[in-house]
């Protein structure tokens, strides 16, 4: 999946490819990443496409450096990286496992990390930092999704990663937000193809994933100052904050529980606690 930002960007890969590879099979001129660096110097714009692997530490610092070197300085860094591998997990073999925690929360570990340390590096010269992070989770990472236990495991995990960054990069200036969009991609348009199909006769396509960037644009400017450790949820025309996990209905005998005694207040404070949202796929 491929990254660019307004007016000067490095368009990427996530695993791997030549810079935004389309799937196998098909035929486009040229690589989209290189499509969408065209189209930003079309538009009077700066653009450069890196074609490193983001999941191994050496890739993840080229694309630091390939940004530094051509524009001189660092100040969002948009970690969108993924792919699938859907499986029940009785059918979910380890390979599938490890190649989706590999490109979705490596992908987002190993560039942030390198790009923290040259913001942390600036900090340190003297230099002020503002910089932005928006990192990109999921549904399936907030409320799970049946199928995907692997990728709802790794946008889970982002959102963890989103809330610590944020914490410990803060004092060098650095704000760290996660989206979890819907919209139509490349990953998504035929695993999901009824609900991402676009209307058939005008009207306002909720599944574009046009209506995802200017959120992700604000969030990577600094007019979000003060936005930080925050996850956005976004489909359509629609954008919700998200509130985490929250402590709800709690009991404390200040002594320890039997279990029949830990069942029955558990029970009690269930019966007073608000209801899960149901799992992507099981309603």
């Amino acid at each position: 999946m491929s990254e660019e930002t307004a007016g000067r960007g490095v368009a990427r890969p996530g695993r791997g490819e030549p810079p935004g590879a389309p799937p196998p099979g098909t035929r486009g001129p040229g690589p989209p990443a290189a499509r969408v660096v065209a189209e930003i110097e079309a538009l009077g714009g700066e653009a450069v496409a890196h074609g490193g692997d983001i999941a191994t530490g050496e890739g993840a610092a080229s694309l630091v450096d390939c940004a530094v070197g051509r524009f001189g300085r660092l100040d969002t860094l948009v970690n969108n990286a993924g792919f699938l591998r859907d499986r029940m997990l009785v059918h979910l073999d380890e390979d599938d496992w490890d190649a989706v925690m590999r490109v979705h929360l490596k992908g987002h570990f190993l560039p942030l990390r390198s790009a923290a340390a040259w913001w942390r590096a600036e900090a340190k010269a003297g230099r002020r930092v503002t910089a932005r992070v928006v990192n990109t989770s999921s549904g399936a990472g907030l409320s799970g999704s049946v199928g995907q236990g692997n990728y709802s495991a790794a946008k889970a995990g982002i959102l963890g990663l989103t809330l610590v960054s944020a914490a410990e990069m803060g004092r060098y200036g650095v704000q760290v937000n996660a989206i979890a969009p819907a919209a139509r991609t490349r990953m998504t348009e035929q695993t999901f193809a009824e609900t991402m199909a676009a209307p058939e006769e005008g009207g306002f396509d909720a599944m574009a994933p046009e209506n995802v960037s200017p959120l992700v644009v604000w969030l990577g400017s600094g007019a979000s100052a003060g936005v930080t450790g925050r996850v956005f949820e976004t489909e359509g025309g629609r954008i919700t904050v998200m509130e985490g996990w929250r402590p709800g209905p709690t009991a404390d005998r200040g002594a320890r529980w039997t279990p029949a005694e830990a069942g029955e207040a558990a029970a009690k404070l269930l019966s007073a606690a608000e209801p899960p949202l149901p799992v992507y796929g099981s309603r």
